[in-house]
């Protein structure tokens, strides 16, 4: 296992992190795979991964993750603490209900976490999450107490991220990105502001729709290209940790390029090359990047969740494309996508197909 600094921490990261989704009992539709493991499975299997190098270990309060931060709990209690890094997260917004999570965290962990991130901030609460008295400044205020010792946050956003970069107050990021969503990864390391902090990138299996397509050595090596401090990985077997916690490859050959990721997928279907930068602005809000991936993890095999995400306001966006003289999102396309001809295509797909449910009912 090789190591890379996490931002200006002080800490070294194992390149691969394990996340503790899998680990869970349960069922946190998040995965296509539920393990349901029981606590000495879900410990063995933990310290399986550290046995090979692991020393960064990923999770959320328990409404969130389940059981998995109470299970990391008793695995911190079975390894060297001052070796291993817990990774904690809340998605709480305001100040007050942050400060209690991580208090509620540090209950069920039996520890203080080392890193603690705002989770899943987005475009309608950053403000919130930023502003005064908001969950930054709880992150901040706790920091200070010694109840954890790194501030983070968490999004899928580009300009969510951009501005913890640029936040003093801020340790640590954690985005999302891989060899097909890549845009936001390209972004981030052409930013200079973004050196400074420690970062951690999550769905590299785009939520396990990658692996059967391109190997687990491709898919991590091609995220561990970018100027990242781990890529994080939900591990709920042995097998998995195998796949993923390999010595032999990290640096051995180039990563994939855009291109050949696409020609791969097009074996199967004709994916949208989009690559989620997140640059395309639509003036009445649509969030045109979510589309498209929807789309294409319709193909890769996730079809009744990504139509059910698609079916929300898909023929209002439609009809608003259709009306739309501005065409702002594809000046700022750098895949000169013929974006409002996608969407239509997309808004066809979701109609054809509870037709096509109404029709067999």
């Amino acid at each position: 296992m090789k190591y890379r600094k996490l931002g200006a921490t002080g800490l070294w990261v194992s390149e691969v992190s394990f996340g503790t989704i899998p680990v869970l009992k349960g069922n946190v539709p998040v995965l296509p795979q539920y393990y349901n493991l029981e606590n000495h499975q879900a410990v063995a299997l933990m310290r399986y991964a550290w046995d090979k190098g692991c020393n960064l270990y990923d999770t959320a309060i328990v409404p969130e993750y389940g059981d998995a931060e109470l299970k990391l709990g008793m695995f911190a209690k079975t390894v060297d603490r001052k070796r291993l890094i817990i990774s904690d997260k809340a998605r709480f917004f305001d100040g007050d209900e942050m400060y209690g999570a991580v208090e509620q965290s540090i209950e069920n962990l039996g520890e203080m976490p080392d890193i603690y991130f705002v989770h899943q901030v987005d475009l309608d609460n950053v403000d919130q999450v930023f502003g005064k008295f908001g969950a930054l400044d709880a992150l901040v205020e706790l920091k200070r107490e010694g109840k954890i010792k790194f501030t983070g946050i968490a999004s899928h956003y580009y300009e969510v991220l951009l501005r913890g970069a640029k936040d003093e107050r801020v340790d640590v990021l954690q985005g999302s990105g891989n060899i097909l969503e890549r845009g936001m990864l390209d972004r981030m390391a052409a930013e200079p502001v973004f050196q400074s902090k420690g970062l951690m990138v999550n769905k590299v299996y785009a939520a396990g729709l990658l692996p059967g397509r391109f190997t687990e050595q491709e898919l991590i090596l091609g995220v561990l290209s970018y100027p990242v401090s781990t890529a994080l990985l939900g591990i709920g077997t042995k097998e998995e940790a195998d796949k993923a916690f390999f010595h032999d490859c990290h640096g051995a050959r180039e990563p994939m390029s855009w291109e050949q990721v696409l020609e791969r997928l097009e074996q199967e279907f004709s994916p949208i090359a989009c690559d989620r930068c997140q640059r395309c602005i639509c003036p009445r809000g649509t969030e045109i990047h979510t589309l498209f991936r929807q789309k294409n993890y319709y193909h890769l095999g996730k079809d009744y969740w990504a139509l059910r995400k698609l079916d929300l306001g898909i023929q209002e966006s439609a009809a608003h494309c259709r009306k739309c003289t501005e065409l702002t999102c594809m000046y700022h396309c750098p895949r000169d996508l013929w974006i409002p001809k996608l969407i239509q295509e997309i808004a066809e797909l979701v109609e054809n197909h509870y037709q096509g449910e109404n029709t067999e009912r």
